[in-house]
């Protein structure tokens, strides 16, 4: 899978968890950078926002040949 269809991938999987979010991804390399802004965060401490979001991309970070190795910075917030 290319980079580019691997952003793609991570935004629409995180989106398709959280609908009516607004998922922004960067990044390659494996590493990448994750900014998700949804309503169904509200009242959810930290902890359990991040999990909302790795839930939705836990299986392409699974196993040595996974083409997530990392999300080096995951920003969780409100509108």
């Amino acid at each position: 899978m290319s980079q580019v269809d691997l952003v793609s991938e991570l935004k629409s999987r995180i989106e398709e968890a959280l609908p009516g979010c607004d998922a922004q991804v960067q990044g390659g390399g494996g590493h990448f950078t994750i900014s998700v802004t949804s309503e169904l965060f509200e009242g959810k401490r930290t902890l359990a926002r991040k999990r909302m979001v790795y839930g939705a991309i836990t299986d392409l970070m699974k196993g040595d040949n996974a083409p997530v190795h990392a999300v080096d910075y995951l920003e969780t917030k409100t509108p």
